[in-house]
C-alpha cells in the first residue's frame, strides 16, 4: 500500500523535540547507574549511545549517498541481519567511548544532533541510501532519526521514573514507514505501535504510579511534580 510522505516542516519540528526532550531529561537525572529499558544498559550507556548514533547520522549525511550505512543496506540483506550488524555496531562504537559523565555524553550528542539538523533542510531531496531497489531520501532518514531520539527520549523517562509521549505520535507512524523501511510497524496507538516495533514493552517497568513527562518536566497523573528517581530495535 502507497503511503504519503511525511510532511517536511512536522518531521523537522519532531525532530527538534525529540533533541530538546533529551537534554531536558538528562538535566534532570540524579543517577547515571540506573536500569534502562536497552537490555543491559545504564543511562550512562545510553547516553553514550545517544552520543554515538548522533555522529554517526552526521556522518551518514555527509557521506550520502556513499555513506557506510548506505553500503550496509545496498547488501539488500534480509532485516534480521541488519537488526545484527547494526546491533554490533553500536556495541563495539559503546565499548572503545571515552570514560566520561552523563552529561558530557549528552552535550556532544547536541552538538551533533543540532549540526545534522542543520544541514539536512538544504539537502532534504538529496539520495541517502536505496534499500531493495527503492531510493531513500535525506528527509526520509530525518523521520527515522526523528524515531530514534523520541525513543530513546522514553527510555531515559522510564530510566528515571517517569513517563514521555511525543507530541505529534502520528508523525512517527509515517516517519517509520519512510525511514525504517526494514521493520514493520504494529497496529494501534501510534505512540504504542513505535514503543513496541522496536521491541519495547509500553509498561515497562510496570509500576503502580508512574510520573508522566511532557516536554521534559516530569509531572505525576495528579498534576503534582515528580521526584526526581536516582534507546532503532531494543538499542535504537
Amino acid at each position: 500500500m502507497e503511503r504519503t510522505p511525511p510532511d517536511r516542516h512536522r518531521v523537522l519540528e519532531s525532530y527538534q523535540d525529540g533533541v530538546r526532550a533529551i537534554v531536558a531529561l538528562a538535566d534532570g537525572v540524579a543517577d547515571w547507574d540506573v536500569p534502562t529499558p536497552c537490555a543491559d544498559w545504564r543511562l550512562i550507556d545510553l547516553a553514550g549511545h545517544l552520543r554515538c548514533v548522533a555522529e554517526n547520522f552526521l556522518e551518514y549525511l555527509q557521506d550520502a549517498p556513499d555513506s557506510r550505512l548506505a553500503k550496509l543496506f545496498a547488501q539488500d540483506a534480509a532485516s534480521a541481519v541488519l537488526i545484527r550488524q547494526q546491533a554490533r555496531q553500536n556495541a563495539a562504537e559503546l565499548a572503545v567511548l571515552p570514560a566520561e559523565p552523563g552529561p558530557e555524553r549528552i552535550m556532544a550528542f547536541g552538538v551533533s544532533a543540532g549540526a545534522y539538523a542543520d544541514l539536512t533542510p538544504d539537502t532534504w531531496d538529496r539520495t541517502h541510501l536505496i534499500y531493495r531497489g527503492t531510493k531513500y531520501t535525506v528527509g526520509d532518514h530525518a523521520g527515522a532519526a526523528c524515531v530514534e531520539w523520541h525513543l530513546h527520549a522514553w527510555d531515559m523517562a522510564r530510566a528515571s521514573g517517569a513517563d514521555y509521549r511525543p507530541r505529534d505520535p502520528d508523525l512517527l507512524v509515517s516517519a517509520w514507514h519512510w525511514g525504517v523501511p526494514h521493520l514493520p510497524l504494529a497496529a494501534g496507538d501510534p505512540w504504542e505501535s513505535v514503543l513496541c516495533s522496536s521491541g519495547r514493552s509500553p509498561r515497562w517497568p510496570e509500576p503502580a504510579d508512574r510520573p508522566v513527562v511532557v516536554g521534559g518536566s516530569a509531572r505525576r497523573r495528579g498534576g503534582r511534580p515528580a521526584r526526581q528517581a536516582p534507546a532503532v530495535r531494543g538499542r535504537g
